[in-house]
């Protein structure tokens, strides 16, 4: 199982840009699906998820800059982030939890990373 991220890129301070994240391999089930950040010399943070079902949630930094969707269909999960800072400038991982087999547990899958640069 892979997740692939794209998107990333140079944007300058009040743009945009939408990250994409594809899960791909045999599996049974994908749980939750979401985004964390990790900015130079800093943790790696919650941005957002989206469940299987239920509502989005949001880290408090970038709510209402940001939205998250996902297609069951096609396994894939995107960020859509406007209005973006110079404190939003990070590696970007799409994250999902996914049930390889029924019945066995879920685990844990990131994908490789994509960088968003905001500066002018």
């Amino acid at each position: 199982v892979q997740l692939q991220a794209s998107g990333g890129g140079l944007v300058q301070p009040g743009g945009s840009l939408r990250l994409s994240c594809a899960a791909s391999g045999r599996f049974f089930r994908i749980g939750v699906m979401g985004w964390y950040r990790q900015a130079p010399g800093k943790q790696r943070e919650l941005v957002a998820t989206s469940p299987n079902d239920g509502a989005a949630t949001y880290a408090d930094s970038v709510k209402d800059r940001v939205t998250i969707s996902r297609d069951n269909a096609k396994n894939t999960v995107a960020l859509q982030m406007n209005n973006l800072n110079p404190e939003d400038t990070a590696v970007y991982y799409c994250y999902a939890r996914i049930q390889l087999k029924w019945r066995q547990s879920f685990n844990d899958y990131w994908g490789q990373g994509t960088l968003v640069t905001v500066s002018s």
